[in-house]
């Protein structure tokens, strides 16, 4: 197990034990979210992908164990989480840059135009309807404490190339807000829920969209996640084992 002197750290496994992630034993851990999300990125050998906010390096190293031959670009603000997500990716054998910054703060030429596909996983809550836990970095993590929803997209806009695309993973009670954003300089916009249980509202959406694109949207019929004993569907098992999400 790698370990950092500065946090106690946990080895978990993603992609049936395919991915080994070190990530901090306390505060915020990877969720099924990161992997569902890695799945929808449509890229392609040679393609480039920007995962805003990596932390530990999750999506990263799910979309590298899954399409040989991407560069991987993670930004990272917490310091100690960029340094895990460097040591992740070179404990899986994968290469990637991992740049130390916030999002807010990147050039306005910092890979202008440049890239193929952008993944985040924003801040599911606002900070004016979240608990705002003691611990710094489980509260950074789920609230927008340095950035907006908004903003993540415009980084997102500006790095990509014409026909790139943004995926995104957050609330279903936050797919207004991603929409009215999207609405300005993207198409072909798919919203796809995640279902927890038949008969239950969606609770995250997966939405993608493809930048100077005039396609209209779609809603999709989304993905059921658990049968209800509380397993996984067998199409839920099979995307957190490797599958993709065509979306």
């Amino acid at each position: 197990m790698i370990d950092n002197p500065k946090i106690k750290t946990i080895e978990n496994l993603l992609l049936n034990k395919r991915v080994r992630l070190v990530q901090p034993k306390n505060g915020y851990r990877v969720a099924i979210d990161s992997v569902l999300l890695a799945a929808a990125v449509p890229a392609r050998t040679g393609d480039k992908v920007v995962d805003l906010g990596c932390g530990a390096c999750a999506v990263c190293a799910c979309i590298a164990k899954r399409v040989n031959g991407v560069e991987l670009i993670g930004v990272e603000r917490d310091p100690i989480m960029a340094d895990m997500a460097r040591q992740n990716m070179s404990a899986n054998g994968f290469t990637g840059r991992i740049e130390t910054n916030d999002l807010t703060n990147l050039p306005c030429t910092w890979e202008t135009g440049q890239i193929d596909h952008v993944v985040a996983n924003p801040p599911y809550m606002p900070a004016n309807r979240a608990y705002l836990s003691p611990n710094t970095k489980r509260l950074t993590s789920c609230v927008e404490i340095c950035a907006s929803l908004a903003d993540w997209i415009i980084v997102a806009q500006r790095c990509l190339r014409n026909r790139g695309t943004i995926t995104l993973i957050n609330r279903a009670d936050r797919l207004n807000e991603i929409l009215s954003t999207l609405n300005r300089g993207f198409g072909s916009i798919v919203v796809f829920p995640l279902f927890p249980k038949a008969g239950r509202d969606a609770s995250r959406v997966l939405v993608q969209a493809v930048r100077s694109s005039r396609a209209p949207m779609r809603i999709t019929s989304g993905l059921l996640l658990h049968e209800a004993n509380g397993h996984y569907t067998s199409k839920a098992e099979a995307i957190l084992r490797g599958a993709p999400i065509n979306l």
